[in-house]
């Protein structure tokens, strides 16, 4: 797992105070509660990412997504009914029914494949965009295409594929990039972007230069839409717009303000200087907000997925406000995930509630309305 986009969650989910996670969590072991990690350590990096992301302080520290400098106006007489709110889109041409993806995530072993197909399932039912973890290791090796064969659990919604920018400057092309489509059964290939992630784990590769280059071509020669994404340090708008003059067809910023991938590394490596090292970078990055309102103002009418930090349905709400297509969140819904499918069901739920709330609560009885809404004033 190369990369899950962070969105700021308790530690594991049985220390989640206040909700029902807790509770789904401790009952592991009965019927429709086992969790989805096995017992032991296997010291499998896909496993080993997802155990560090629940059971250590992972986040990024002295920064924020910036969506607390925002609130929304409230109206009191909202004059629609709440049944009347509409949370249907398009994008890229598809039609779903909320405007909300499930980020990549994870996949490459077992355990982790199961955490794929329980995240699937749960997107399917409620209408969710989907995201995979990086694809790289099933092209590379067959034995692991299994758990990121989601498509049959998910028939119906749009499935983002997903591998490393820069595995371009390491033998990936058109063939390889095309095979990861396949084994995903996606709709559309995103490239992430995870440069200081790569420089602080022990197996990382850094050859980015001339990437620009490697993913217009990809852009230009791939037969489905190529988007580009971070994973936790946000995309400014400079970056933005060179990537939609290469032909990117959509942007997820996964900006900066939950999980900091320098972090999850510093407990992987060995190495006492990159440990030491790690911890500078505590604070780095473009918050989520920052990056939403530079994107959107270098390209009116870009894809635009906004996520990283989102906690919530109020967060997503302030994300689509400022101009995002898509609302993602990821790695506060892999407790839920690993925890039980009653749990994921309910997390999702949650979300499009506090969306609609937010939509209530402003008078907006569609995305349209919401988009651009000037009852959100910074504070």
């Amino acid at each position: 797992m190369n990369h899950m986009p962070q969105d700021g969650v308790p530690r594991s989910p049985e220390q989640q105070p206040g909700t029902e996670y807790g509770s789904a969590s401790r009952a592991a072991g009965t019927e429709g509660h086992k969790s989805l990690l096995p017992d032991s350590r296997t010291g499998e990096r896909k496993i080993e990412h997802v155990r560090l992301c629940l059971n250590e302080d992972v986040a990024g520290s002295g920064i924020t997504t910036g969506f607390e400098q925002y609130r929304f106006r409230h109206n009191a007489l909202p004059e629609l009914d709440f049944e009347e709110i509409r949370l249907g889109t398009e994008f890229l041409g598809r039609e779903l029914r909320t405007p909300l993806l499930i980020s990549s995530m994870t996949g490459g072993s077992e355990a982790t494949g199961h955490i794929n197909a329980r995240l699937a399932e749960a997107a399917e039912r409620r209408g969710w965009a989907l995201g995979v973890g990086s694809v790289r290791a099933a092209v590379e090796r067959a034995e692991l295409a299994t758990s990121f064969h989601v498509r049959d659990k998910a028939p119906t919604i749009p499935v983002i594929a997903n591998v490393g920018a820069v595995q371009l400057s390491y033998g990936f092309g058109v063939e390889e990039c095309r095979r990861a489509v396949e084994i995903a059964g996606a709709d559309w290939l995103v490239l992430h972007l995870n440069g200081l992630q790569e420089v602080f784990q022990p197996e990382g590769d850094t050859g980015f230069a001339s990437l620009l280059k490697r993913i217009e071509a990809l852009c230009r020669n791939l037969e489905i839409p190529v988007g580009v994404k971070e994973v936790g340090w946000g995309i400014d708008g400079e970056t933005a717009a060179l990537l939609y003059n290469a032909g990117a067809a959509f942007i997820d910023v996964a900006g900066a303000g939950g999980t900091s991938w320098s972090q999850v590394e510093k407990f992987r490596s060995t190495d006492p200087v990159r440990r030491a090292a790690a911890e500078a970078f505590a604070d780095w990055g473009i918050p989520t907000a920052e990056c939403i309102t530079e994107v959107r103002a270098v390209s009116a009418h870009g894809a635009l997925i906004g996520s990283g930090g989102l906690k919530h349905g109020v967060d997503a709400a302030k994300a689509l406000a400022l101009g995002a297509d898509l609302a993602g969140f990821g790695r506060n819904l892999l407790g839920p995930a690993v925890s039980s499918e009653e749990a994921l069901d309910q997390a999702l739920a949650q979300v499009e509630l506090e969306l609609r709330t937010v939509m209530f609560g402003i008078g907006a009885p569609d995305l349209a309305s919401l988009r651009g809404t000037p009852r959100l004033i910074r504070r």
